[in-house]
This record gives structure tokens, C-alpha cells and sequence, in this order.
């Protein structure tokens, strides 16, 4: 699918003296922000992205400040130990 976004004149400019491909920018402002809400998995994201591997992504991810282990995560996981493993 294609998608087409209206964008002034003027603001065309100054997106293209910030980022080579403005088209690509909104992309990934996009799809971030769906992977920041949980809209989409991290495999979409890689491949929304043109991403080969999830090393890649992760990196990618770490350069921009963007966590993937959430607190939610974290009491999942809190939630689901072993009771025989926190026994001392």
C-alpha cells in the first residue's frame, strides 16, 4: 500500500534541510510511535523499517533512546517466576 501526505511548500524545505529523505523521516516517526504504543510488534517494526535483522533494530532503537523492555514487562515477568527458583 502507498500512502500520500499533503505537506506545505514551506515546511517541505525545512524538512529537507534537516533530513535527506523527508519521506522516509515520517515513516519512522510513524511506525515508532505505533511500536511505542504497542501497535505493533518489533519484527513489523524491523520490517516496516527495511530492517535485515533484530540486532539491527535493537541498535537502531538504543541510538534513539527508545527502551523495548517495559515496566509492564518487568511485572509480567515478576509475576510469572519460578517459585522453586526465589526459594533460597
Amino acid at each position: 500500500m502507498q500512502v500520500t501526505v499533503e505537506v506545505p511548500d514551506d515546511m517541505v524545505a525545512a524538512l529537507t534541510s534537516v533530513y535527506e529523505n523527508p519521506g522516509q523521516a515520517f515513516l519512522e516517526a510513524a511506525a515508532l510511535e505505533a511500536f511505542r504504543e504497542r501497535r505493533i510488534t518489533e519484527y513489523e517494526l524491523r520490517k516496516l523499517l527495511g530492517m535485515s535483522s533484530r540486532f539491527e533494530l535493537h541498535a537502531y532503537l538504543k541510538e534513539r533512546q527508545i527502551e523495548t523492555y517495559t515496566v509492564e514487562d518487568f511485572k509480567h515477568d515478576l509475576a510469572n517466576l519460578d517459585p522453586v527458583a526465589a526459594k533460597p
